[in-house]
Parts: structure tokens; C-alpha cells; sequence
């Protein structure tokens, strides 16, 4: 039970893959207190295992690891809560940054090498390349994705395997096991703990200065955490490129205009709070197969010259909604039977240790844009901490968004109908068809042009999807400098995926390696 009043040297916003290895290395010398809205990964431990990564991100419930909304766009999305953040919910794939990003935010290179060894040690390991995986690797080489690079954890243009944070048993370590780093007699970590505010302190020719936070428990019940006198003291948002601006709108850093709307009272106009909120777009195929499938999530990456990348999964768990909406739309394009198609592509679970007992017989290809030009803006839509925030991505608003997609998605479908993959697929269902057949399922709320399923580039925003790599909002140069902290105001640091202006493949230890 946390009491109503206490005392630390940080207090960090978000107990998610920024915030557990910056409160793990901050403990070592200070007092730290961590505030996470979610709750425990550890509480049922089977739970984030690989077989469950779309029921966990399709779980509505209250007490789920994932919130689901919906963008402006139309867009079915998800933001984590719990312990270890988006982790917990990812598929898995672990890569470090390449240079080119350590170079723009001006990083020491041997310091962040260094934090990969310390991340990595603890979560990242080599996933096992089966059938399904490698006939599909092998077919993006075919489809001119150069060179094989084998294992690595580098960014290396070419098709390379990647780490994973699953073992060898298909047990998920996440950002939170980075906790086992932190001085447990230095550091505080307080679940279900809704921040409502942060506390400012305001003087007349003086800046203004963060003196701690507000938050409220499960039951209820408020608390304040304030920071101590030492001049080092801070309060760190890491709550997430949706919660870091929402929570700065909510304590008073804002767009004026937008923050009387809602009576908040004003502690300094900032117009970028909430601005350049940018979605890595994603379009998939679903490609069923006549042959046994492993499970896996994303193994290896196809990370092309043009600026897309291609990943895969296979033999994952589907509601029975889901599965549904597949086999209608399977029985449309062949003129079978609901009772046939689905013969095609879902097999029940022996001793299933997933929270559904079928699962698909054949695979889902990613195609997803790196470094999207187009971008969006987030707004309030109350003042209730809990609530998602109205957000709108823009997706495809810049043409170099959409041909990237075009030439990517021709990557997927060459790899699909290349020789090394064609076991697992059948030769009844043409490139049209696996394109008809994402353009009748149910993934997103936008409209369908008649010719989405004959022109890549309708195709593309028709059916176009989150891979959940979301950022911006508290962009580096607009609302925090060189060294994260925000701008005009003491005691206040910014320490997530918000103040990126681009979002490269997982890298748990970017953010922690600054305070290392």
C-alpha cells in the first residue's frame, strides 16, 4: 500500500520498455519510484507466452495487458498496460538500432553498445528458424532481398534472422525482468497507479519547476509522490507516445486553446505538445497452407534499400470471430462451402496451452513502411487519465508513404509464389485471391474502393493496419531538447518512444542507456 504522501529522487511515469531499464540504472545511486497503470506480467506467467499474442492483444477486458482504440484514420489500435509495456504484447522481435539512428541522436556509440550486452543478456535470444520460417526466408532471397545475413542482432540491409525475447520453452522475458538490475532497496514500483497530474511549482522570474505527481491506486484512493530537494531531483514521463503527451496536457503543458476547452488551467503554452504523432503503416497477407505449420511470431526480417520491411508469423491463435470472418471470405473467393474453406487454413490444438483451442494452418506476411513522412496529432478527449486520447495518424498522406508500401507488399507476393515457399501454399488461391481475401476481412473500419483488390496502391489504404510502433508528440527540438528535457520547465524529462521522429525495430536498451 503506498502512502499519501512520500518522497523520491525520481519519479518515473510508466513502468514500460523505457521506463523499467531507466529505473533499474537510476537505482543504483538514487531513490526511484515507478508508477504503471497496468498490472502484473508475472501474475499468471503462461499468459504473455508466445501461443497467446493475438488473444492478448484482442483481450477487452479491464484488467488486459492491451487498450484497445480506434485512430481518426479508422485503424484498430492497442497501447499497453502493464509491467514491462508493450513487451508484453509485442511479437517479439528483437534488433539493435542501426548506426545511422545512434549517430542522429547523438549517442556514445560505446555506452549504447555496452547497454545492448546489458539488455540483452537478460531477455534476447536466437529463435529457431523451422519449416514455415525458413521456406519463407528463403523465398525473400529469391524475391532479390540481399544478402542472407544469417543471425544477427545488427540492422543489416538484406534478409537477416533477428533475436527474440521468447526462449526455448516459448516463454516471454520482457523489459520488466530488466527490473532484477535495480538496487531493490532503492527503488519502489506501485501497479495500478493512474497518474493523474504533475505538480508544478510556479514563481514569479523564475522557471517553472516540476515538483512531483498525483496519482490515484486501484481502490481509488489518491497519493502524492513529490520529488526531494536534491538538485538532481526529477519527475521522468515515460508513459508512451499516447500517455507522455496526454498526461503533459493534463498537468497544463499544451496548446492553450485546447486545454481551456477542458478548464485546465494553464501552466505554459505549448503548442508541439500532442504534433507529429507519426504510425509506422502495416498491410498483411494471409496466406494459408497445405502443409503443417509451426507457431512461431516474427523470426527474421527482410529490411529492403527502399525502405520497407518484411516480417511473418505462423500457426497462431484466432478468436472463433476471426476465424469466421476468414473462412466466409475464403468460401467467397473459391465458390466453396464456409464448412470447406475453413479446412484450408484452421487445425484444432492438442493439449492446447493457448487461450484457444485452433489455430491457423498457414501464415501472416508483414509489410511495413519504415520512416514514414505522413503524420498526424494527438488531442484530448476528456480529462480522465484512462481514457485513450483522440488520435489521428494521417496514414499514406505523403505519396513516398504509399509507394513504399506498393513495392513492398510485390516483395511479400513474389517471396509467397517463389519455389523455396511452395509447400505452404496452394495453387488455387492466386496473388488476386490473397489480396481479395485481406480486402474482405474485417481489420480496419475504412472504406473498400471496387478496385482494392487490382491496384497495390488502393489496396494499401484500404487495408492498411498498425505493427504498433507508434510515436512522436513530444518531439526532440519541439517540446524537449538534446538532453530530453522539456522545454522551459525544471525537473521534467521525457524518456520514450514521444520524442522520436522515427521508430526503428525493437531496441530496449536505447533509452536506458543514457542514464547507464
Amino acid at each position: 500500500m503506498a502512502p499519501e504522501v512520500s518522497f523520491y529522487d525520481y519519479i518515473i511515469i510508466g513502468g514500460g520498455t523505457a521506463g523499467c531499464p531507466l529505473a533499474a540504472t537510476l537505482s543504483e545511486s538514487a531513490n526511484v519510484l515507478v508508477l504503471e497503470r497496468g498490472g502484473s506480467p508475472y501474475e499468471n506467467p503462461s499468459k504473455p507466452d508466445k501461443g497467446n499474442f493475438f488473444p492478448n492483444l484482442l483481450d477487452v477486458s479491464p484488467s488486459s495487458y492491451a487498450q484497445e482504440f480506434t485512430s481518426e484514420d479508422g485503424v484498430y489500435n492497442a497501447r499497453a498496460r502493464v509491467l514491462g509495456g508493450g513487451s508484453v504484447i509485442n511479437a517479439g522481435f528483437y534488433s539493435r538500432a542501426e548506426p545511422e539512428f545512434l549517430k542522429q541522436a547523438g549517442l556514445n556509440e560505446a555506452l549504447v553498445n555496452y547497454s545492448y550486452q546489458w539488455v540483452e543478456k537478460k531477455i534476447a535470444f536466437e529463435p529457431p528458424m523451422l519449416q514455415w520460417q525458413s521456406a519463407l526466408r528463403d523465398g525473400l532471397l529469391e524475391a532479390g532481398v540481399l544478402p542472407n545475413n544469417g543471425f544477427t542482432f545488427d540492422h543489416i540491409y538484406g534478409t537477416k534472422i533477428g533475436g527474440t525475447i521468447f526462449d526455448g520453452d516459448d516463454h516471454r522475458h520482457t523489459a520488466a525482468d530488466l527490473l532484477e538490475y535495480a538496487n531493490p532497496y532503492r527503488i519502489k514500483v506501485y501497479l495500478h497507479a493512474t497518474v493523474e497530474k504533475i505538480i508544478f511549482e510556479t514563481k514569479v522570474f523564475s522557471r517553472t519547476r516540476a515538483q512531483g505527481v498525483v496519482f490515484e491506486d486501484e481502490l481509488g484512493k489518491k497519493h502524492w509522490a513529490l520529488l526531494t530537494k536534491d538538485y538532481k531531483s526529477e519527475v521522468i514521463l515515460s508513459a508512451g507516445a499516447l500517455g507522455s503527451p496526454q498526461l503533459l496536457m493534463l498537468s497544463g503543458i499544451g496548446p492553450s486553446q485546447q486545454l481551456k476547452k477542458f478548464g485546465i488551467k494553464v501552466v505554459m503554452d505549448q503548442p508541439m505538445v500532442g504534433q507529429g504523432l507519426v504510425d509506422n503503416p502495416l498491410n498483411v497477407l494471409l496466406v494459408p497452407s497445405p502443409s503443417p505449420v509451426e507457431l512461431s511470431l516474427v523470426s527474421f526480417v527482410g529490411i529492403t534499400r527502399f525502405g520497407s520491411y518484411i516480417e511473418a508469423c505462423s500457426g497462431i491463435s484466432f478468436t472463433p470471430s476471426w476465424s469466421r470472418s476468414v473462412a466466409k471470405a475464403l468460401a467467397a473467393i473459391l465458390n466453396q462451402t464456409e464448412q470447406s474453406s475453413t479446412k484450408l487454413f484452421q487445425e484444432g490444438i492438442l493439449n492446447p496451452e493457448s487461450l484457444l483451442d485452433t489455430r491457423i494452418r498457414g501464415g501472416i506476411i508483414f509489410e511495413k513502411v519504415k520512416d514514414p513522412i505522413s503524420s498526424g496529432y494527438l488531442e484530448l478527449r476528456n480529462m480522465n487519465p484512462r481514457d485513450n486520447p483522440k488520435v489521428t495518424f494521417n496514414y499514406f498522406q505523403a505519396p513516398e508513404d504509399l509507394m513504399k508500401c506498393v513495392h513492398g507488399v510485390k516483395i511479400a507476393i513474389d517471396a509467397v509464389y517463389s519455389k523455396s515457399f511452395s509447400n505452404f501454399r496452394y495453387e488455387i488461391l492466386s496473388a488476386k485471391a490473397l489480396l481479395e481475401l485481406i480486402v474482405n476481412l474485417p481489420l480496419n473500419q475504412r472504406p473498400r474502393h471496387l478496385t482494392s483488390a487490382f491496384s497495390l496502391e488502393k489496396f494499401c489504404m484500404d487495408t492498411v493496419m498498425t505493427i504498433w510502433h507508434y510515436h512522436g508528440g513530444c518531439r526532440l527540438g519541439k517540446v524537449v531538447d538534446r538532453d530530453y528535457k522539456v522545454l522551459g520547465v525544471e525537473a521534467l524529462r521525457i524518456v520514450d518512444g514521444s520524442t522520436r521522429q522515427d521508430m526503428v525495430l525493437l531496441d530496449l536498451c536505447y533509452f536506458g542507456s543514457l542514464f547507464l
